[in-house]
């Protein structure tokens, strides 16, 4: 009877010792993962968002303005002396100056 008893205890000591384990699932969720999806999200955004015109600062730190833009490139003019690169949307890092207010 003691044993039955004994036996039932730790299985819910052991229930017990998966709480502080999924707590820091749930705290590692929503301090690193949630976040990081926003920021994916908001990059998403910003690169679906560009117009011809903007601009641009690329993840390698060439700064350009936008030329044309088809599916997933672009065409960046760099110089005065009308240099052209394309890239891809993704290696783009911020919008320095949209077409609209440059225009203003």
């Amino acid at each position: 009877m003691t044993a039955m008893l004994f036996s039932s205890g730790s299985a819910g000591g052991s229930l017990l010792m998966f709480i502080p384990l999924i707590l820091i699932f749930v705290a590692m969720y929503f301090f690193m993962i949630r976040p990081q999806k926003k920021q994916e999200k908001e990059a998403n955004r910003m690169r679906d968002e560009l117009t011809v015109g903007d601009e641009i600062t690329t993840i390698g730190g060439i700064i350009g303005k936008v030329v044309s833009i088809k599916d997933e490139t672009l065409v960046l003019e760099t110089t005065k002396d009308r240099t052209r690169i394309r890239i891809l949307k993704t290696a783009v890092s911020r919008v320095d100056v949209k077409a609209e207010d440059a225009q203003d």
